[in-house]
């Protein structure tokens, strides 16, 4: 049997994102394919003689792929998930943030990186990473890596723009449940219902939706836990809202359903997303969905979709306003079932780890 260590993020628990969906998914059908996929944190003590290979997520936090890697000395994958944060972070930041606006990229995930170390809210897995810095680290990290896991195509091209290497790759698209996010043609939708199922934080755009929707007829519901670090973002979004919008914490996957099978609309109006993990789940359940014009978007939803331009919210409020009064899109659904499941991601990901542990 095949073993795999899955090296995430110390806080994929506690600050749950789309990586953890994925993380959880992917170890749990790679089970079902014969493969021990066991997930570690990157602050945990790992075994490494009891793996084939190590499994990394997050490019962008390469500080604890450098530890991991290094004392492993195992052959490895990573699962990129490139966010790129800098037009939020040189745009839109406030207080210290506005130095952001000055400085590169990845000199502003660099500060971040050290900025968590000293507030004590991450650890500094790898020395080296302070004089290599993120581009070089992470240029590191591809030059050494057997291959890495874009979620598609387009965030392949993104990756080899930014840090070009000869590093191999395979897509491995993110995806569904379908047993969990079965959709009911039957059931009564609220035409004014719209949602937004995400960790309400700057990147993910809720002030602007708020802005677009407030004393409209429509009612959003926000649903998700606000991040450690953006308390005040937070309360800004609480202190503008108006009475036809309401906050609701984080709820497990089980419990989104009756929300998605109830909605009429489904909005990320993110400032960059990979994919949007909620808009897949959503769309599944007969959602029309809006996302951002910006990302990695269009290759899983095509013109099956509604954008928006996310620094815009009349633009948002015009696409909302589209997909409300829109037919639902039965071809996306079809087309996520076939394409975008878990099930179809752990292929993916086996046939990668296959190429890999052939190698001499």
């Amino acid at each position: 049997m095949m073993r795999v260590a899955i090296i995430a993020r110390s806080t994929l628990y506690t600050v749950r994102g789309g990586d953890t969906v994925q993380a959880i998914q992917t170890a749990s059908h790679l089970a079902d394919l014969g493969v021990l996929a066991e997930i570690k944190l990157t602050d945990e003590e790992v075994d490494y003689n009891s793996y084939d290979l190590l499994h990394f997520f997050n490019i962008i936090r390469p500080a604890d792929i450098l530890y991991h890697s290094h004392k492993a000395n195992k052959p490895y994958v990573v699962s990129t998930i490139l966010v790129d944060y800098s037009e939020y972070d040189k745009l839109y930041r406030k207080g210290m943030g506005r130095l952001f606006s000055y400085l590169p990229g990845n000199s502003i995930e660099y500060i971040k990186t050290i900025a968590r170390w000293l507030l004590g809210l991450d650890g500094m897995a790898s020395p080296s990473y302070l004089w290599r810095g993120q581009r070089r680290s992470i240029l590191h990290i591809l030059n050494k890596a057997r291959m890495i896991l874009p979620n598609s195509e387009s965030e392949y091209k993104r990756v080899m723009q930014a840090y070009p290497s000869a590093v191999k790759y395979e897509v491995v698209p993110n995806g569904i449940d379908p047993k969990l996010f079965q959709y009911d043609a039957n059931a009564e939708r609220d035409e004014n219902l719209v949602i937004c199922v995400a960790r309400i934080e700057g990147i993910k755009n809720q002030l602007n939706l708020i802005k677009a929707l407030n004393n409209t007829r429509f009612k959003l519901l926000l649903i998700g836990n606000h991040s450690p670090n953006q308390q005040a973002y937070y309360n800004e979004c609480r202190n503008i809202a108006a009475a036809n919008i309401e906050f609701i914490d984080h709820l497990p996957q089980d419990d989104l359903v009756a929300y998605y099978q109830r909605a009429n609309v489904h909005v990320l109006p993110s400032w960059f997303e990979t994919t949007g993990l909620s808009s897949l789940e959503a769309a599944t359940m007969g959602c029309n969905i809006v996302i951002t014009n910006k990302g990695d978007t269009r290759e899983y939803f095509g013109d099956d979709a509604f954008y928006c331009n996310p620094e815009n919210p009349e633009s948002i409020r015009a696409a909302i306003e589209q997909a409300a009064s829109a037919e639902h899109q039965p071809a996306l659904r079809e087309r996520i079932l076939q394409k975008y499941t878990w099930a179809q991601a752990a292929k993916c990901t086996l046939a990668a780890y296959q190429q890999i542990v052939t190698q001499p």
